[in-house]
């Protein structure tokens, strides 16, 4: 088994959960994907396939990366060589999946992928980064003054590089991963002090510091980006504690790598 995937449920809507897993098995990959389902019911069992999907009741539900673990570890031990971490309010046509896997293959120095994200509408969601400050976070929250953002955000979510170059970047989104599982070996799965956000940066970063962590826009999916920390309180405030996991682990004014592995990245696109 070659590859496996893994979608973290919580109260998921259930057709939504089918036009994801539509998307991940339609062209017939010798792939296993685990449902870990952090919901108190096992209403969503029903998915389970035991020939290709795996269905894992979660209700202790220890968090977004901790319950991904769970499958990443039942990966390796299946001889898993690639991990796709999928949020479930993704889906996609083409085939991105085989796309991916073929890319990394001839470069076994990629960790971590990512491919173009895109919103419902169609439009591009920047969500490969360079390394934060805490005014990264805080100016990216507040977006002011005008002027002094934009120049911010253009840099920050690299968004004045081409739309269709492949590049490394040292922050990539969780929403939707593609995990050498041999670099995960080597720098660890997520952290499990991340209940949520912020755990897929961290990844992100550990893996940068071995391996290429690659932004391959040349297929894409979309991702109903709901920004929930915007909305409830409640997650605003796990957001805020993640943020703070981040910055007291990796260092929050005085970091030492972070102005250097920023730069590097840059250097590509002079």
């Amino acid at each position: 088994m070659d590859v496996t995937a893994s979608i973290v449920l919580y109260n998921t809507d259930a057709s939504e959960l089918s036009k994801a897993l539509q998307s991940i098995l339609r062209n017939n990959l010798d792939l296993k994907l685990f449902l870990i389902d952090n919901s108190l019911t096992n209403n969503l069992n029903s998915f389970e396939k035991k020939d290709q999907i795996i269905y894992i009741h979660n209700p202790s539900n220890p968090g977004f990366g901790a319950s991904h673990n769970i499958a990443i570890e039942k990966s390796i031990s299946s001889g898993s060589k690639y991990h796709f971490v999928v949020n479930p309010d993704v889906y996609f046509n083409d085939d991105v999946i085989q796309s991916m896997i073929e890319y990394a293959k001839k470069d076994l120095t990629i960790g971590m992928m990512m491919p173009q994200i895109l919103n419902l509408d169609g439009s591009i969601q920047n969500l490969p980064k360079l390394l934060p400050n805490p005014f990264s976070i805080l100016l990216r929250k507040l977006k002011k003054p005008k002027k002094a953002y934009q120049k911010f955000i253009n840099k920050y979510e690299l968004r004045n590089v081409s739309q269709n170059r492949v590049y490394d970047t040292p922050v990539l989104s969780g929403c939707f991963t593609l995990l050498n599982l041999e670099a995960i070996k080597q720098i660890g799965m997520y952290d499990d002090k991340f209940f949520m956000y912020f755990e897929d940066w961290d990844l992100s970063r550990r893996m940068h510091q071995h391996y290429k962590t690659i932004y391959f826009p040349l297929v894409s999916v979309y991702h109903g980006y709901d920004s929930g920390a915007n909305k409830s309180s409640k997650l605003f405030k796990i957001f805020v504690k993640s943020a703070i996991t981040y910055f007291n682990k990796w260092g929050w004014f005085f970091d030492s790598e972070r102005e250097k592995i920023n730069n590097q990245a840059m250097s590509q696109f002079k």
